[in-house]
């Protein structure tokens, strides 16, 4: 008789400790609402800062003007027999948006460097003239993608170019010096502009640059293959 009580007594301890254990590593009704609770604040979260990329990609890709300045580098051909020389330039522009992707653009530069003059050297004392070329060109920029912090957006554009060849030949012209007359001459140019924006009216551009000239020199006219590159900020304005 003992034995069945102390039976009983074990079967009944063991299943207190099943539902013990059972208790432990079931959740409860409010474990699961909050869990539930959890799952949709954290949806709602993600659904918010979705919402909140969406806004800021609109907002900063609905301006109608960009204005753009800074300086850059340029690689240029000073003349029909001369080595190539580095130039300091300057750049500005402005960006008229017909939509979020199309824009006309207007745009001016300023390179400014010391040319090689054409060896044998004739005039050893000035050497290395300073010379200066400005475009002025414009035509259309096209960008292709736009994101919260990274645009980028391809450049063609056309004008003319006024070069100063004599400047710094101390009574020389430049074809003296082997370089290319001075004058205005067609220009054309190709670039290719990464933006990281730091607020939606407000980015950083690089661009790396093709400027074809046309300047005229001993030969005749050749085109001039110059690359560079320009760097600056862009300020966004207007509603489109």
């Amino acid at each position: 008789m003992c034995d069945v009580r102390k039976s009983a007594v074990r079967l009944v301890l063991m299943g207190l400790a099943v539902v013990l254990l059972a208790g432990a590593f079931t959740p409860t009704k409010a474990q699961m609402k909050k869990r539930k609770q959890e799952t949709h604040s954290r949806r709602e979260t993600n659904a918010t800062r979705l919402a909140r990329v969406h806004r800021t990609i609109e907002e900063t890709y609905s301006h109608r003007y960009e204005v753009i300045g800074g300086g850059g580098f340029l690689r240029f051909r000073s003349g029909d027999y001369t080595k190539k020389n580095n130039e300091v330039s300057w750049a500005t522009a402005l960006n008229y948006y017909l939509n979020p992707k199309l824009a006309i653009v207007a745009d001016a530069r300023g390179s400014f460097g010391n040319a090689h003059q054409q060896q044998p050297l004739v005039y050893p004392q000035i050497a290395r003239p300073q010379i200066n070329e400005y475009t002025f060109m414009g035509g259309a920029s096209y960008r292709f993608y736009a994101k919260e912090k990274l645009a980028y957006s391809v450049q063609v554009l056309g004008g003319t170019a006024w070069g100063n060849f004599s400047g710094g030949g101390k009574g020389l012209t430049g074809p003296e010096l082997g370089l290319w007359t001075d004058g205005f001459r067609p220009a054309f140019s190709l670039g290719l502009s990464a933006d990281y924006n730091l607020y939606p009216n407000l980015a950083l551009r690089f661009t790396p640059t093709y400027v074809a000239t046309d300047f005229v020199g001993a030969n005749g006219s050749t085109i001039q293959n110059n690359v560079g590159f320009n760097a600056g900020v862009v300020y966004r304005f207007g509603k489109q």
